[in-house]
């Protein structure tokens, strides 16, 4: 898919177990990005975390205690998921279903980062599987519907895993990550795989993979990088960074998954959050952070619906500083 765009990478270095990711070197190639709308502009910079800040009451880690139960209520799950003592299993490798699981407690923390131990895994051959797995930060929970599984017009943020390609003219490659933020007011459209209202993405082969396959999403002060550790070697991956997001606190944790004529095992072994020490300015301190509408600041998509204004776009060639302009 030809387009103009910029976005800022930045790679984390090696994935340290129980650790948020680290810093590492340099910009990869760009993404396009849309518009949803148009706020001020917003600073931030990747910081690091701690262990020792990991905060369980939003973190699924074997043995799963809380799941479901009564006594203690951190994760919930409807539809299709089973839960073993080894992983959370959205959906099985059958035909129309969905599952998902949610995290009981809404989050407040301005700054964090979530750490996801996945497995997407089943006997279709190349693009005879599907759909693939969502990752949630959103208003509402345990709302099924089209999107893999959850609801539509959500507000918030989601990580989709998409395993098919259903636009036969798409020049992606599949699996394919994206990020979307919405208000409520946008559809994701399942024909053409989220394309008019995906904010970045990334061609990542994490299916039927014969080790652990992982993902980090971290979101400080108005920044958004997804990063994976698919290869085995115990390494952070850029995929996408994207400055400009607006976040409320208040919102919960989730994941969900589909299938539909094709099928596939979407399997959760663990979720982390870690929270993130980060400094704000007093005026910041001072924002209702709960009332914050979901946006981001910029840009333009290729082939822009009339809905999406055009912006100026920038490229951050290889070899230079992300820093941006």
């Amino acid at each position: 898919m030809a387009a103009e765009g910029w976005i800022w990478r930045w790679g984390w270095g090696r994935r340290c177990l129980g650790r948020p990711g680290l810093l590492g070197p340099g910009p990869g190639p760009t993404t396009p990005l849309f518009l949803l709308l148009l706020l001020g502009s917003v600073t931030a910079d990747i910081t690091d975390g701690n262990s020792e800040h990991l905060k369980r009451e939003h973190s699924l880690i074997k043995p799963y205690q809380g799941v479901g139960s009564s006594s203690m209520p951190l994760w919930d799950f409807q539809g299709s998921t089973m839960l073993t003592s080894q992983y959370v299993r959205l959906t099985p490798d059958e035909r129309s279903k969905e599952g998902s699981i949610w995290n009981h407690q809404p989050c407040f923390l301005k700054d964090w980062e979530m750490h996801v131990h996945f497995k997407v895994h089943g006997t279709g051959k190349k693009n005879l599987h599907g759909d693939g797995i969502a990752l949630w930060y959103t208003r509402d929970r345990l709302v099924p519907g089209p999107v893999f599984g959850s609801k539509d017009n959500f507000h918030g943020l989601a990580i989709f895993l998409d395993t098919y390609p259903n636009d036969e003219t798409t020049e992606r490659v599949f699996p394919y990550i994206s990020v979307m933020v919405n208000n409520g007011s946008l559809s994701y459209d399942h024909s053409k795989d989220g394309r008019w209202t995906e904010l970045a993405g990334c061609t990542a082969d994490f299916r039927n993979r014969d080790h652990d396959t992982f993902l980090a999403v971290r979101y400080s002060r108005g920044r958004l990088t997804v990063m994976t550790d698919l290869e085995d070697k115990n390494e952070w991956k850029n995929c996408i960074d994207i400055t400009g997001v607006r976040l409320p606190t208040g919102y919960y944790f989730g994941a969900s998954a589909g299938t539909g004529d094709l099928s596939d095992n979407h399997d959760i072994i663990s979720m982390k959050l870690f929270q993130l020490m980060v400094e704000h300015t007093p005026d910041e301190e001072s924002i209702d952070w709960t009332k914050i509408e979901p946006s981001v600041n910029f840009l333009k998509s290729p082939k822009a619906p009339p809905f999406l204004l055009p912006q100026t776009t920038w490229t951050t060639p290889r070899g230079t500083s992300a820093a941006g302009p």
